[in-house]
């Protein structure tokens, strides 16, 4: 039986992989911050096989005393401050967890394999707001990273310490740049989930309209549950590497709100959604899309949910979840 070592398992993406690992017969075990987590119970709710350990990704301590109580053979580091309007308010911290927390991780790791330098193979959760200020159209591997936030600046950082620790201590480490990938799992302050529970809650009689930033940002949309498969592929392959996980189709928010809306009959949004500057990023992405023609080559990985599928899963998610509370 093969184990995996998961950090920040409380996301979504932790949520689908341990599921997934699980699934393929694994003993997992999940990093968590604190012993009074709130997010503690969902997780032993949803995954509850998943042995749970404390630990901080600022805490090198806590990473060491991790690995050996799991001693992995695979390692997937997706624990992050992953929302990106939170990192300007919060540079430093962010920097110190989604940037120099990969760093801890991977040198925990490379200690505890010892003189096996490939035996545990390790996973980054990679971005495609690395690209920020995108310098080609679609993005791949190679496209020169031009981040546009803290957040993405931190995950270059530990992108580019992840092929460091491959190149130089000869570490089975693979990073996935991961466009973005939402879930009826996704946390509310994501702008997805944001729409879809606000359109639930339209449809209900809960509230009157939603507040949203810039309408015209585009995004390359897939579903977190397709995306998880393409983690565990990556550490099955018989070297490290590197590989853009994308659909490769492109959408704006005005679209997002055009299915989302249609979900529940009505036709024009335009009544129910208001913009505020306050929601605007201080530099935004304005278009990204990505290529995943060497995951589909390499790793036989391709996308099974489409964009309107997906937003059709969290518009139901909601409407369930937001009935129930009435």
């Amino acid at each position: 039986m093969k184990r995996a070592l998961v950090t920040g398992v409380t996301g979504q993406d932790g949520l689908y992989l341990c599921e997934a690992l699980l699934a393929k017969g694994y003993e997992v075990y999940g990093l968590i911050r604190g012993q009074n987590n709130p997010k503690r119970e969902l997780v032993s709710s949803i995954v509850p096989d998943v042995k749970l350990l404390t630990g901080d990704l600022t805490d090198f301590s806590s990473l060491i005393r991790a690995l050996r109580q799991s001693d992995p053979d695979e390692v997937y580091n997706l624990a992050a401050i992953s929302y990106v309007a939170y990192s300007w308010e919060n540079a430093q911290l962010t920097a110190d967890v989604t940037g120099k927390g990969v760093l801890n991780m991977l040198e925990a790791v490379r200690l505890h394999a010892g003189d096996e330098p490939g035996r545990i193979r390790f996973y980054q959760a990679s971005s495609s707001e690395m690209f920020g200020k995108v310098q080609e159209v679609p993005q791949k591997e190679t496209t020169l990273l031009w981040p546009r936030s803290p957040y993405g600046v931190a995950k270059v950082f530990g992108h580019y310490m992840t092929i460091n620790y491959r190149e130089s201590y000869g570490m089975h480490a693979s990073s996935g740049i991961l466009f973005n990938h939402e879930s009826p799992r996704r946390g509310k302050e994501f702008v997805t989930r944001k729409v879809s529970q606000a359109v639930a809650r339209i449809k209900l009689g809960l509230q009157s309209d939603v507040t949203l930033g810039n309408l015209d940002a585009k995004r390359d949309w897939g579903f977190a549950g397709d995306y998880v498969e393409a983690m565990w592929l990556m550490l099955q392959q018989p070297q490290a590497d590197d590989y853009v996980v994308c659909t490769g189709q492109t959408h704006s928010i005005r679209e997002l709100l055009d299915v989302a809306f249609a979900c529940v009959g009505i036709d024009d949004w335009s009544p129910y959604v208001r913009q505020d500057p306050r929601f605007m990023r201080p530099a935004e992405v304005d278009m990204l899309i990505g290529d995943a023609s060497k995951a589909r080559r390499q790793l036989g990985w391709e996308p099974k949910v489409d964009f309107r599928r997906l937003v059709e899963l969290m518009v139901e998610n909601d409407l369930r979840e937001q009935s129930a509370l009435r």
